[in-house]
C-alpha cells in the first residue's frame, strides 16, 4: 500500500510542476507586452518610461528563464505574487474565496451522492419497471437543462414568487450559520440537478453490470437474501465508476461555476478568475489557474487511494 501511495504522490506532484510550467509559458507566449495592455487607456498609447518602469517592477525585462525559476521559487514557498491591479498579494485573494468555491462543490457534490446513488440503485432493481422509467425521464430532462436555466428558474420561482429562500447572497458561516446554509443551499443545489443525474445513470448502469457478474447469480442460486447481496457484493462494486465520474465532474466544477456564482451572487474562485482575465492581470490568472489544476490533481489522487480502499486489486495493478 505504501509503495502505491507513494507512486501516485510522485506522479502527482509531477502532474502539478508541469501544469505550472504550461501556464507560465502560456502566459509568456500570448501576444503582446502586459505592460503596455495594463497602461493602455482608451487606446491611447502609454508612455514609453512608464511601461519600461513597469515591466521592470514585474520582472518582464529578465530573460525567460529567469522568470520561470523566480516563478517556480515563489510557488515553492506559498508565494503568487502581488496583483497588478491593487498590489494586493494574490495568495490572501485565493484563500479568501477557494473555501467558498470548495464549499460550494463539496456541498454539491454530496447532494448529488447522497440522492443520485440510491435512486440509481432502486432504478436498476426495477429495470424496466415504472419507476425506473419515470427516475430515467427525469434525468434525461435534468441533463438537458442549461445549469444557468435551472439557478434563473430557482431564483425566480422560490425567490421572487414563493419567496420561500432569499435571491442570492453570501453571509459568513460564523456570522449567521443558518442563513449561510439557506443561501449556499440554492447554488450547490442548482449544481446538484445535472451532476444528481449524472450519478444516478452511472450507478444504474454499474449495478445493472455488477447483477449479471457470476458471484451474484451463485449468492442469488443460494438464496442470500436480496438485502445482503446489495449491501455486500453489488454497492462496493458499483460504487467505483460513480467514484470516477463524481470526481471528474467536481474537479472540472472548481473553475466551472462562473455562472452558477454569478446567479447566486456567491463569491467564489470562478468569479475572481473572470474578473482576472477582464482586468487581464496576469499574475493573478497564473494563480487561479494553478491552485484549480493542483486541486484537480489532488482530487485524482484521493480518488486513486480510495479505489485502493474499495477495490484492493488496484493497488497491485
Amino acid at each position: 500500500m505504501l509503495a502505491f501511495v507513494a507512486r501516485r504522490l510522485v506522479i502527482s506532484v509531477g502532474l502539478v510542476w508541469a501544469v505550472a510550467s504550461l501556464v507560465f509559458l502560456v502566459i509568456h507566449l500570448i501576444p503582446g507586452d502586459p505592460a503596455e495592455l495594463l497602461l493602455s487607456q482608451g487606446g491611447i498609447a502609454p508612455d514609453p518610461a512608464a511601461v519600461e518602469e513597469l515591466r521592470e517592477r514585474l520582472g518582464l525585462n529578465l530573460p525567460l528563464w529567469q522568470q520561470y525559476v523566480s516563478y517556480l521559487g515563489g510557488l515553492l514557498q506559498g508565494d503568487f505574487g502581488l496583483a497588478l491591479q491593487d498590489d494586493h498579494p494574490i495568495v490572501d485573494e485565493i484563500a479568501l474565496r477557494l473555501p467558498r468555491t470548495l464549499e460550494l462543490v463539496g456541498m454539491a457534490g454530496l447532494i448529488s451522492v447522497v440522492f443520485g446513488v440510491p435512486l440509481g440503485v432502486a432504478a436498476a432493481l426495477r429495470a424496466g419497471g415504472a419507476l425506473d422509467r419515470v427516475f430515467s425521464a427525469a434525468a434525461g430532462l435534468a441533463l438537458s437543462i442549461p445549469v444557468f436555466v435551472v439557478g434563473t428558474l430557482t431564483v425566480l420561482v422560490l425567490a421572487q414568487q414563493l419567496k420561500l429562500v432569499p435571491a442570492g447572497g453570501y453571509v459568513p458561516f460564523a456570522r449567521d450559520p443558518a442563513r449561510h446554509m439557506l443561501l449556499l443551499m440554492m447554488p450547490a443545489g442548482t449544481i446538484a440537478v445535472g451532476l444528481g443525474a449524472v450519478v444516478f445513470r452511472v450507478m444504474r448502469s454499474s449495478v445493472l453490470e455488477v447483477l449479471e457478474r457470476e458471484h451474484v447469480r451463485a449468492a442469488q442460486a443460494r438464496g442470500v437474501a436480496p438485502a445482503t447481496i446489495i449491501r455486500r457484493h453489488v454497492l462496493r462494486n458499483a460504487l467505483t465508476p460513480v467514484v470516477t465520474v463524481v470526481a471528474l465532474h467536481l474537479g472540472s466544477l472548481l473553475g466551472g461555476t462562473v455562472l452558477v456564482e454569478f446567479v447566486f451572487n456567491w463569491p467564489g474562485l470562478s468569479g475572481y478568475l473572470v474578473r482576472s482575465v477582464e482586468a487581464r492581470d496576469y499574475p493573478e490568472v497564473m494563480g487561479i489557474v494553478l491552485v484549480i489544476s493542483a486541486l484537480f490533481v489532488l482530487l485524482n489522487f484521493l480518488v486513486d487511494l480510495l479505489y485502493a480502499v474499495i477495490d484492493p486489486r488496484v493497488r497491485h495493478g
